[in-house]
């Protein structure tokens, strides 16, 4: 009996023993990475990212897809002409775009122009030599006129000469015809400080 209770203790140990014992693990090479599922681990679902253009309403018909264009290119051309304003070249019309013409701007910008009376001048000698004027306004209306026009003469070759010397010193190698520039500078010595586009980015006295 004592050898019959021992063999039974004997058989329960091994019977526990291959119960709680792992089987012998695969092989695995050199290497070799377990995957997720072996370890595991599950993947996250990613969520849904609703793209950009969902969040704009669809257009129910024609005419509110006509509204909708209509309002994006009135928003489009608020940032272009803000754009202009500002001198960004994203925005400049062709004639106003490289650094050429932004140092011309400056050098205009920075002094008095004469040219900027000129309209002003030109409204009270058509008015001074109309008919019905005295002939003492109208002579005054031409002598204005006469004293007018050689002013912003003289002042727009000093404005020439100042972009020829700043613009051959600065871009020795420039593409740029000089006779354009000059004109460019003319033109704008010719319009008020206010009107101007792109807007002056110095102030006057500045040194350029």
């Amino acid at each position: 009996m004592p050898s019959l209770f021992r063999r039974k203790s004997t058989d329960l140990v091994a019977d526990a023993v291959e119960e709680v014992t792992p089987e012998p693990a695969t092989p695995r090479p050199k290497g070799y990475t377990p995957s997720k599922k072996e370890l595991g681990l599950q993947t996250p679902k990613r969520q849904s990212v609703q793209r950009r253009h969902d969040a704009v309403q669809a257009p129910a018909n024609r005419r509110e897809a006509y509204k909708q264009m209509r309002e994006r290119q009135r928003a489009e051309r608020a940032e272009a002409s803000a754009g202009m304003r500002a001198g960004d070249e994203r925005y400049l019309l062709a004639r106003d775009r490289g650094p050429e013409r932004a140092l011309v701007r400056a050098i205009v910008d920075s002094r008095r122009t004469a040219g900027t009376w000129f309209f002003v001048g030109a409204i009270i000698v058509f008015i001074g030599s109309t008919g019905n004027m005295p002939m003492a306004v109208r002579i005054g209306s031409n002598v204005l006129w006469a004293v007018l026009a050689i002013t912003v003469i003289i002042d727009s070759i000093l404005i020439s000469r100042r972009i020829k010397k700043l613009v051959t010193e600065r871009f020795p190698n420039t593409t740029q015809r000089m006779g354009s520039l000059y004109l460019y500078g003319i033109m704008r010595g010719l319009t008020f400080r206010r009107m101007r586009v792109p807007k002056p980015q110095v102030e006057l006295g500045d040194k350029v």
